[in-house]
């Protein structure tokens, strides 16, 4: 019977993959948006443009709110990846890189809920997810991909933190708070998520 649990629970349904997918097109246009406007809003940390990755969050935010939503393996790097490709094929600035991006975000959200066997919903873990999300963003962009290679070492360690930092706040806490939000409105209604509105916030178990 647990066996059977545990199968129901880590197996997508249509309906799964529709939503996950939805959510992850409309990302995509996020995606787009911001980094159209992204140069605009920069220009307030040109003192120091480490502090930039404080406006990382909005590109994490899939993985967590994918993953609380349809509450299944893989689909924070499912959610996160295709809105990558959603913003690639729109057109950005940051070229094709973004689809390395995706998969490196949505992987350090992905663990995170892996960590807690798809499990565990609540607030901590929504947080958690969000900051390994940017953590794994933040370290793939200061030592992997050497998109800021000008950076001495102690702004490379600032960039990771705080990238970090908005990978919990808007990644994790947002995505949520909307989470619970929709679930409240009935919209989640044929989803594992359908009572996440009243679900306590640091609940062990869904």
């Amino acid at each position: 019977m647990s066996t059977t649990r545990t199968t129901q629970r880590s197996t997508w349904r249509v309906v799964d993959i529709v939503i996950a997918s939805v959510i992850a097109v409309a990302s995509g246009v996020v995606f787009w948006a911001w980094s159209a406007s992204y140069g605009l809003f920069s220009l307030a940390f040109t003192a120091f443009p480490p502090g930039t990755a404080l406006l990382t969050g909005l590109w994490l935010f899939p993985a967590v709110l994918g993953a609380l939503i349809i509450r299944k393996p893989g689909a924070a790097l499912f959610c996160e990846v295709l809105a990558a490709v959603v913003e690639a094929l729109l057109g950005t600035h940051w070229g094709m890189p973004v689809l390395i991006s995706g998969l490196v975000q949505g992987l350090g959200a992905e663990l995170v809920f892996a960590l807690f066997r798809y499990r565990r919903w609540n607030l901590p873990v929504a947080l958690l997810a969000g900051l390994g999300s940017g953590l794994f963003a933040g370290l793939s962009e200061a030592y992997v991909v050497g998109s800021v290679a000008e950076y001495t070492e102690s702004m490379k360690l600032f960039h990771v933190g705080a990238t970090a930092v908005s990978g919990l706040v808007v990644a994790g806490l947002l995505s949520w708070w909307i989470t619970r939000a929709l679930a409240r409105t009935g919209a989640l209604s044929n989803l594992a998520s359908r009572r996440a509105h009243l679900e306590p916030a640091l609940a062990v178990r869904k």
